[in-house]
Parts: structure tokens; sequence; C-alpha cells
């Protein structure tokens, strides 16, 4: 079998194994007292700690989820309901002692290729709470506008919550974070950066960012499905949308610890991990592709690009079909289009990147890792 899908899910590294089952027998609730709570508690300090590290950020500002797509719903949801606390009864707002909690979010200003977790979660809080909702378009190579997003930010009509992508997940392209977040700063709005395609793969530095939430998940580098992270900046706005004791009242629920095990562990060889092999894997993987198709596309070729990542259509050759034919064939890719109900649709990314659709309907992603070999390129 041949594996190219890593940005789906990169497969279980051996030392997220190796920590999975030693967690596995210990066996107790992090938050119970007795020696096999505190063993397990020790568990999750220390995997909050790797992950922490991993982003630069204040291990206290780790918050674990179930996956990226709770955490960026969790951010959405519990910075807007933060302002919306006062009148709704029996909601409280989590903020720094002696921190007023800002003003109300009255605008979601979100880039137009951003994961469904995000796009949806901030349609349904257009939907349900009247906030203004509103796109930053990108470039032909999936680039974020910066000039639109200034103009956005600049209409003042209220608040805004700013979300963007670190890396994108289906072309790999690299967003300008650290200009949007000077951007957010300097309009005073809040910033949601879902890093979860760009962690392991990228530098990603929480604390120079200054996000005030940025979010990721464990299986996309080597850990392990269902565990993921929510970092949220000391003093940012937010109101949990599971109360309870445990991730010191910020998401309720008994952890993870086999989860959050393999999560730490795999933070902790991601930031030993040389990046520079799949650049070249996927250079020589293009270079292939070119000199067999000579109208091959890739897109958001001119454009920064994730080292593990390459998004291609060939004209004529559809792409449901050809992820059929290469998985007969032992070779795992993903497509650039979803089906929905037998009927093929247009990635939303390409789409607000101008792709024609009969081209995007081509679209194949191949996507490396860490147990990617050379033969598999070949």
């Amino acid at each position: 079998m041949t594996y190219l899908d890593h940005n789906a899910t990169s497969p279980l590294r051996p030392e997220a194994k190796a920590a999975m089952q030693r967690a596995l027998e210990v066996g107790g609730n992090a938050s119970a007292i007795h020696c096999a709570g505190r063993l397990a508690r020790a568990v999750v300090d220390e995997a909050r700690d790797e992950v922490a590290g991993l982003v630069n950020a204040n291990p206290d500002d780790v918050v674990f989820t179930s996956g990226g797509s709770e955490a960026n719903a969790l951010a959405l949801w519990g910075a807007v309901f933060s302002a919306e606390a006062p009148r709704i009864a029996g909601v409280s707002s989590v903020h720094a002692a002696g921190t007023a909690v800002p003003g109300k979010i009255t605008r979601l200003v979100v880039s137009a290729i951003e994961h469904d977790s995000v796009l949806k979660a901030a349609a349904a809080i257009a939907e349900r709470l009247g906030v203004e909702f509103a796109h930053i378009p990108v470039t032909t190579d999936g680039v974020l506008e910066l000039d639109a997003l200034e103009r956005l930010l600049s209409e003042h009509r209220g608040r805004a919550l700013v979300a963007v992508m670190a890396a994108n997940n289906e072309t790999g392209v690299i967003q300008p974070i650290a200009e949007a977040a000077a951007l957010a700063r300097r309009w005073e709005a809040l910033l949601l950066i879902d890093a979860v395609q760009a962690c392991g793969k990228i530098a990603v530095d929480c604390a120079a960012l200054g996000a005030d939430f940025l979010t990721l998940s464990a299986h996309k580098f080597g850990g392990p499905q269902g565990t993921g992270a929510l970092v949220m900046k000391a003093g940012a706005p937010f109101t949990p949308q599971m109360p309870g004791g445990q991730e010191k009242g910020r998401r309720a629920g008994t952890e993870n610890v086999t989860g959050i095990a393999g999560f730490g562990a795999a933070a902790e060889v991601a930031r030993r991990d040389d990046v520079s092999q799949p650049c070249e894997w996927r250079d020589g993987f293009e270079a292939g592709l070119k000199s067999r198709f000579p109208d091959v596309v890739i897109f958001g070729e001119a454009a920064p690009r994730l080292a593990n990542t390459s998004n291609f259509a060939i004209p004529g050759i559809g792409a449901e079909t050809a992820v059929i034919a290469l998985d007969l064939d032992g070779v795992m890719v993903s497509s650039g289009a979803a089906c929905s109900s037998g009927k093929v649709q247009q990635s939303h990314v390409l789409k607000a990147m101008g792709v024609r659709p009969e081209l995007a309907s081509c679209g194949l992603r191949a996507s490396f890792g860490w147990n990617s070999t050379s033969s598999d390129i070949d």
C-alpha cells in the first residue's frame, strides 16, 4: 500500500503509540486525588507541556479537546457567547482576574478557504445570534488578500473576530498569519488561527503572533485521532460551552488520558522533525507529473506551500474516477472535490481561488508524511 493522504490523517507514530500504551497502564482518572489519579494527572500535565512547547505557548493556556473541529467551534462560540453572557441566565464568562470582558462581537470575518468546522460554525452563529458574517477573499494562488481584510476591519461596525488558517488543508498554501495578526491588533479585533494543518510542518509561534485562540489536532502529525487542543490567550473573552470542572472549567469531560499522552509524544517528536525531505519529495513528485502530463495544473504553485502537500489537476481525468482507480492499485490519495449524493461538487477552496468548475472537478491531493518514502513518490 502507498499512503499519500497525510493531510487527512497521518498514521500513528511509534512514539505516540508507546506513550499511549504506557498511559493505558496508569488507569486512573486525572481528576482523582489518589495515587492512580495523580499518575494520570502527571501524564496529562507532561503532554500539556509538550503541546505548548510545539507552538511556544503557556501550558496553562492549552485546553484539550476531542479534535480540531471541536477546538474551532469552542473558540468561536465561546468568544461570541462571552459578550452575550450577561443576558443569558446561568452562563458566566471566563477571563483573567481583573480583566474586563471586551465589547460585544458583532462581526465574524473569516477567510473564504477556512475548514468547514470554522465556516459552518460561523454561519450558525450568524444565523442564531444575528452576528454579521463576512468572507475574506483570496488570490488565484490561494493567499489571503490582506488589503481586503483591512477594508473589512476598517468599516467600524463593532468588534470583529477574525479567523484565518495558518496553512490550507487542500492546497498547502501558507497564509500570511503574522500580517493578519498585526491587522487584527491594529483594529482591536480578536484573532483565531486554525493551525491544525500547519503544526508539525512549519513553525507556529503562538506568543509571537499574539493570537487570542489557536487550534491544533494530534492526528495531523502522527498523534491519535480524537484528540486536539484550543490554545487560549490569558484574558481572551470566553464562555465554556460544556461547563464543568475539568480543564480549569473551560471544557468539561473526563480527560482522554491515553489520547492526550499520544498527542504529547507526537508533539515532542514533531519539534525535532526535519521538514526538508518532504519538500524534496513534493518537488520531485510534481516534476514527475509535469514530465508525463504537460498540461497538469498545480494549485497554489506560485505561493509558499507546506513541504508535504501537492494539489493538482490533470484536465480530462476526473478526480472521483482517479481516486477509485488509484485505490484499486493500492495508492491512496484524496480528491479536491467533495461527493454528495452521487454528485461531485466543487471544492470551496478552489472555487474561492477562481478555478473553473471543470478543472476543479479533476483536483487531486497527494500529501506526504513521517513514514513516506521515495518509492511512494515514484
